[in-house]
């Protein structure tokens, strides 16, 4: 059996790892041509040597268990109820122990950009031991707690919903531990991956203002433009000679550009702009010029923003001539070719990339013409592409893991209470034969399982919403659309629940024959 279930679990991921990963590629805007293959048999030889080896010692350690009871004690095993540890001492130490464990990993995780690495790593262990600690010790607490209540008890069938918690309430303990570790790490991978895909946008945003540049405008560039929705746009002049390249101040003035307000992501989560308002006194101000050769007053600040870091595409555009804005006087006398630049900022960048990706090429091939080298371009749609690329990976192993460990997770707990149904068989049928109605034992059954699905459900969902914060010194927003992939693993997380309870009844509820 053993053996078919490793082929079968092979084929089936195999199956699902094609459709995933085509999905998400497609979804996230990326390409893995050559590099992704659901079929990799390095990872079917790993993953089957790795099962095998697990079912013998799966085997060997049941066959000492088998030898070690009696034929008795193996008999009347599913009708012995775990013991549950009454010592108050106990339970107080492990509870405190637990809650102080996961304080102090929340603490790390908040503060992670003041103990990088350190931080990362005690965060890790010690949430990890802390929960563990919380579902050993306070969990079956709860449960005798909740059935010591008279009045909670004696509602409906609810002592005999408590009894089934505490039946097997040390065994869940543990395996809900893992549970809610799964679920941090499933729809915190997901949370992260989808954190990092919003936050190509976002970070792409800071970077520059404008979605549009282009110098000397050509027909095809003219035609995108018309196809795109223009929020604004702006035209300047300017000349290049010799010596310099020169921007014609009575233009800038008119219609200032945007620039952004500042430059560090660490304390804003979203770009501030303002328009150029700095006054130009002087007839000519200068720019990427050495102090000592300077000739004319240093650009203000903002200006020379606005010219190196929206206008100019590449850093070698012009062959590293300084430049410089001139009022009309000077403008008129400058010996050089006359140029014109657009500027434009559209409804949604993303919705015209292709448009914007011919309009960088040919930028690109105009300027290797003029300066006779290779140039890279830094537009906003050249950054988004290399941001998008860099992350690309990080987004797809971020929710092609959290599906994985999303499904581990559900399948591990649904298959921990179906493989105590048997047992439970029994009770159903007592209480069926004494007149407790099937609307009554299903909405038992309901509560029942709903218990074991809520609690690592809150503590899991808690560790992903504070760890986060380990993302926080690579990642602008962390927490952008974190409601997205919470939302999709409490879809499939109620699904799962469902699931389980239409399996579980199956299995338990008394068949009832039909009147002829």
């Amino acid at each position: 059996m053993g053996i078919v279930s490793i082929i079968i679990g092979i084929l089936v991921g195999m199956l699902l790892a094609s459709v995933a990963g085509n999905f998400l590629m497609n979804g996230m805007e990326i390409s893995a041509k050559g590099s992704y293959s659901s079929v990799y048999t390095p990872a079917i030889l790993v993953t089957a040597i790795f099962f095998v080896i697990l079912f013998f010692i799966t085997g060997l350690m049941n066959s000492i268990r088998l030898l070690r009871k009696t034929e008795l004690e193996l008999i009347r095993e599913d009708e012995t109820l775990d013991e549950v540890k009454k010592s108050k001492t106990r339970i107080i130490i492990m509870t405190v122990l637990g809650v102080l464990l996961v304080s102090i990993g929340y603490y790390f995780m908040i503060n992670v950009k003041v103990y990088a690495e350190l931080g990362f790593i005690i965060a890790t262990i010690v949430t990890t031991l802390g929960t563990y600690f919380i579902f050993s010790s306070l969990l079956p607490f709860f449960v005798m707690k909740i059935k010591g209540n008279k009045k909670r008890n004696e509602t409906g069938l609810n002592s005999f919903t408590y009894a089934q918690l505490r039946f097997r309430v040390n065994s869940l303990s543990r395996v809900l531990g893992t549970v809610a570790m799964l679920i941090a790490l499933g729809a915190g991978a997901m949370t992260a991956g989808m954190a990092f895909h919003k936050n190509v946008g976002i970070m792409t945003d800071f970077s520059r203002v404008y979605d549009v540049v282009i110098h000397d405008p050509n027909e095809q560039d003219t035609a995108a433009l018309k196809e795109m929705e223009i929020v604004e746009e702006s035209q300047y002049k300017y000349k290049v000679d010799g010596e310099a390249v020169y921007y014609l101040r009575n233009d800038l003035t008119a219609k200032p550009p945007l620039v952004s307000d500042h430059f560090d992501t660490k304390t804003l989560k979203e770009p501030v702009r303002k328009r150029v308002t700095e006054p130009l006194t002087e007839p000519v101000y200068s720019a990427l010029e050495a102090p000592e050769l300077a000739k004319f007053p240093r650009m203000p600040k903002d200006w020379e923003d606005a010219i190196v870091r929206e206008i100019q595409i590449t850093h070698n555009q012009f062959n590293g001539k300084p430049v410089r804005i001139a009022d009309e006087a000077h403008y008129k006398g400058i010996q050089g070719t006359e140029h014109t630049v657009t500027l434009a900022k559209v409804d949604d960048m993303k919705k015209y990339k292709p448009l914007l990706i011919e309009i960088d090429k040919r930028q690109k091939e105009q300027i290797e013409k003029t300066t006779g080298t290779k140039v890279d371009l830094f537009t906003k749609m050249t950054i988004y592409q290399f941001m998008n690329s860099f992350m690309s990976g990080t987004m797809f192993m971020g929710f092609f893991l959290g599906i994985a460990f999303l499904a581990m997770m559900a399948s591990s707990l649904m298959f921990k209470i179906l493989t105590g149904a048997s047992r439970d068989v029994r009770r159903y049928e007592i209480l069926r034969k004494i007149g407790v109605r099937r609307s009554m034992l299903t909405k038992s059954i309901y509560k029942e399982i709903s218990y074991l699905f809520i609690f690592p459900a809150i503590i899991g969902i808690s560790h992903v919403l504070v760890g986060l914060n380990l993302f926080s010194f690579i990642l602008v927003d962390p927490f952008v659309k974190v409601w997205v992939p919470i939302g999709i693993f409490l879809v499939i997380y109620f699904i799962y629940y469902w699931i389980t309870v239409q399996l579980y009844k199956g299995m338990v509820m008394p068949k009832e024959e039909v009147a002829k």
